[in-house]
């Protein structure tokens, strides 16, 4: 796991949904998460089944945040869940061989846990303010190095993440950063996506 992990916004429009996923694909996203916080479930069900063939598309895996039963029924590659969410033991039990990702905010003893617990995948933040989750906890950028220094599993930074910071964040350890906003809101998405998985090579 490496590179630029957009995650969607909360966006109604299932067909602007639709083109801005395909923008995000075609620049490079090496994952994409499913995240709308504000659907009912048949909206959600709704816009994974109409994002799901594009990323087999570009062969990217599709990871449903939160909703492990609609991860299952339909078939996405993985979940992430959060503190609030289902318990990941629960979540890989229905899962089995899926990919499940934690966030672990600004604790790294989380982090172990959540990798002893089977997690594929843990991430932490937010390192920087963040228009997504304007309450979220802050973690500071040395627990990236910390982190890569116990785990064996996948680390992703998260939170505030755009052109300017992303780089520093990378240089301290991370192997994916996980951006909504900055790519999301850009002018120009596919170019955007571009620019942030560069940062990788």
């Amino acid at each position: 796991m490496r590179g630029l992990y957009a995650i969607t916004p909360d966006i109604e429009d299932t067909g602007q949904l639709y083109e801005m996923v395909q923008q995000a694909l075609s620049g490079g996203v090496s994952w994409l998460q499913y995240r709308n916080k504000k659907a009912d479930e048949q909206l959600l069900r709704a816009q994974i089944l109409k994002i799901h063939p594009l990323c087999k598309q570009f062969h990217v895996p599709l990871i449903i945040n939160d909703y492990v039963d609609l991860a299952s029924q339909l078939a996405a590659d993985g979940l992430h869940v959060g503190a609030t969410d289902v318990p990941l033991v629960i979540a890989r039990r229905s899962l089995d061989q899926k990919i499940i990702g934690v966030s672990c905010y600004n604790q790294l003893e989380c982090a172990i846990t959540a990798e002893q617990a089977g997690a594929d995948y843990v991430a932490f933040g937010a390192f920087y303010p963040s228009i997504t989750k304007t309450d979220a906890q802050r973690a500071p950028i040395h627990l990236l190095e910390a982190a890569k220094k116990v785990l064996h599993v996948p680390v992703v930074a998260i939170g505030g993440i755009n052109l300017d910071n992303a780089t520093s964040l990378i240089a301290h350890g991370c192997d994916a950063i996980a951006v909504s906003q900055a790519l999301f809101s850009a002018q120009d998405i596919q170019a955007t996506a571009q620019r942030f998985s560069a940062l990788f090579h």
